[in-house]
């Protein structure tokens, strides 16, 4: 991969890239503290909806760059792309934390813990090799990041099922019925979420064998 042929003023995108990718390691972590420390749930999730529009600003930036720079760095269908993935990232991250205060959950699990650990290590692994792009020497090493991303999903998925074959076992009452069913929704959300991640390794891993 050979960037540093690219004119200066198209850094700017890694650098877009690399803000995004730090707000989706902000939402992660909030994620984190929201489950992990169930306590000022709207004054969090208030919170989370400002990093969600502030990568909703990051991937306007974007966009609007491409529409003003004649020479990119990557090719441009890669930029919006991959900005996409990042904002979808941030997008499910900030939908699990506010069906949480919609259906006024009154305490965290164990799983959704689980569930927002890998999220956040999976953030993690993005900041860490979203800004490798820039470097030939980092491939390898961009790559590993990938790879741990995917592993971290599979482990999403492994949660997932696990929960769900055993969520409405003893389940009779009504109330109780509802409180499974909305947990069964905040856990795929969760899950879709690991997804999201996933799909951001895999834009990052086509970015980097096409300019191998």
């Amino acid at each position: 991969m050979v960037l540093a042929r690219f004119l200066p003023q198209d850094e700017r995108f890694f650098q877009f890239f690399d803000d995004a990718a730090s707000n989706a390691k902000e939402a992660a972590q909030l994620l984190v503290d929201l489950v992990g420390h169930y306590e000022d749930v709207e004054r969090k999730v208030r919170r989370m909806a400002d990093i969600e529009r502030r990568g909703d600003e990051i991937t306007h930036q974007v966009f609007n760059a491409l529409n003003s720079t004649f020479v990119t760095p990557l090719d441009r269908e890669d930029i919006r792309d991959l900005a996409s993935k990042l904002d979808d990232f941030v997008d499910y991250i900030e939908e699990a934390a506010r069906r949480m205060m919609l259906y006024h959950i009154e305490e965290s699990t164990e799983l959704a813990r689980l569930l927002a650990r890998i999220l956040s290590e999976q953030a993690d692994l993005i900041a860490e090799a979203v800004p490798m792009l820039e470097h030939t020497k980092q491939r390898d090493n961009l790559m590993r990041h990938l790879v741990e991303i995917n592993r971290l999903e599979n482990e999403g998925d492994d949660l997932l099922d696990r929960a769900m074959s055993t969520l409405y076992e003893g389940i009779v009452e009504v109330p109780a019925l509802i409180k499974a069913m909305r947990w069964g929704e905040l856990y795929q959300i969760l899950e879709d979420a690991t997804d999201r991640a996933e799909d951001v390794a895999n834009t990052l891993e086509a970015i980097v064998l096409k300019h191998a």
